[in-house]
């Protein structure tokens, strides 16, 4: 896992932004236990408290729950629900890529062709 010191993304988000795509993309399975939350934390050199508040914000999206005793194991994820996860994820980073064409100056119609041009070349 690697964490970015100066990325201006709170530490915890990193985390849990990674486990959230490990866990949508089946990387984790239904059932894997997610790592300690002191053994992360003294693996990242990072607090107890900042790793704790990474798995909550993972246990509120409904991606884990916690056992007590035992740790935050990840749960079952409904294919519909996963859909949406990635389509909320597409859609942001094409706003982004909307504003970055807005700010560059670049029109719609060639903003329409990048995106065509990269979804033929991932398909050849």
């Amino acid at each position: 896992m690697k964490i970015l010191q100066n990325s201006g993304v709170p530490i915890y988000q990193q985390i849990a932004t990674q486990f959230q795509e490990d866990i949508l993309s089946g990387k984790m399975k239904q059932g894997e236990y997610l790592p300690s939350i002191r053994g992360l934390a003294k693996e990242l050199r990072i607090s107890v408290i900042t790793t704790m508040k990474a798995y909550e914000e993972l246990e509120k999206q409904g991606l884990v729950t916690a056992v007590q005793g035992k740790g935050y194991y990840v749960n079952a994820q409904d294919s519909e629900m996963l859909k949406e996860q990635h389509m909320r994820k597409m859609e942001e980073h094409l706003m982004n890529a909307i504003s970055a064409a807005k700010i560059a100056g670049i029109s719609d119609a060639e903003l329409k062709n990048v995106l065509e041009l990269l979804l033929d070349s991932e398909t050849e």
